[in-house]
């Protein structure tokens, strides 16, 4: 359940009226986390003692939070940061590693938050939505918070991967590029666009990224370093910025 659309009536209603408005993205990612967790469970227990493959995501977002500029990318070893918007979901990775010492082959793939390429539903094309809807393309404060990338085909090939060689238990990442500043990505979305870019306060960024503004102001550079050497994977396609340039990410449906 990771779209308002996919949550039963009743969870929506807590959702938007089970307290104050600025909880409703953390009410939102609870009831998505909750969901993880039966799922993670379900099929954990189907598996249990089996050694079978059980390849699960959550985001490279869970490992940062507004506010703090990390010293070096994140890698596969560090734990989720409490602080985080993700963290919700980050949290779950304890219930994988908890089947994987029960005899389930269960990995973890952390993606960054921009998986793009042809058919990229995810947050790049909420940027541009709302980009076009407010009549510009912001980025709050300067702009030089980080967001790691990884083209859609190149993912792909990850989870193949971490189907086939992936260790019980063991973080990957799904990071083709380890930072590009969010300035840049509105940047081009503005050109592409033809409207006004242009700098944000931080207590601005609700009001123009509604439940993106925490996604917005984190920087998150992160490596995929431990990734490649483990399991061979050697991203390459076109960077977020080249796909951004495409037509195709902004045809109006």
């Amino acid at each position: 359940m990771h779209s308002l659309g996919q949550v039963p009536f009743a969870q929506r209603l807590r959702i938007f009226f089970g307290g104050l408005p600025t909880g409703i993205v953390s009410r939102f990612l609870a009831i998505s986390a909750e969901a993880d967790r039966r799922a993670i469970d379900t099929i954990g227990g189907a598996l249990k003692g089996s050694g079978r493959p059980l390849v699960t995501t959550f985001g490279t977002i869970g490992l940062s939070h507004v506010g703090f500029r990390p010293g070096k990318p994140a890698t596969e070893e560090d734990e989720p940061d409490l602080l985080s918007p993700g963290i919700a979901r980050a949290k779950t990775e304890e219930q994988v590693e908890a089947w994987a010492s029960l005899g389930v082959r269960a990995t973890m793939v952390r993606l960054a938050p921009s998986v793009h390429g042809d058919g990229d539903t995810g947050f790049v094309p909420q940027l541009i939505s709302i980009a076009r809807k407010k009549g510009k393309s912001a980025y709050i404060g300067d702009g030089q918070n980080r967001w790691p990338a990884v083209h859609r085909r190149e993912a792909a090939r990850l989870f193949r991967l971490a189907l086939e060689k992936g260790v019980a238990g063991t973080r990957y990442h799904g990071v083709g590029e380890e930072g590009i500043p969010f300035r840049s990505i509105a940047e081009v979305i503005g050109g592409k666009l033809n409207i006004p870019v242009s700098s944000i306060a931080a207590k601005e960024a609700a009001k123009q990224f509604s439940f993106l503004a925490g996604f917005a102001a984190t920087d998150n550079p992160s490596s995929s370093t431990l990734t490649r050497e483990q399991l061979g994977w050697e991203p390459a396609g076109p960077g977020l910025l080249t796909d951004l340039n495409a037509p195709s990410y902004y045809v109006t449906k």
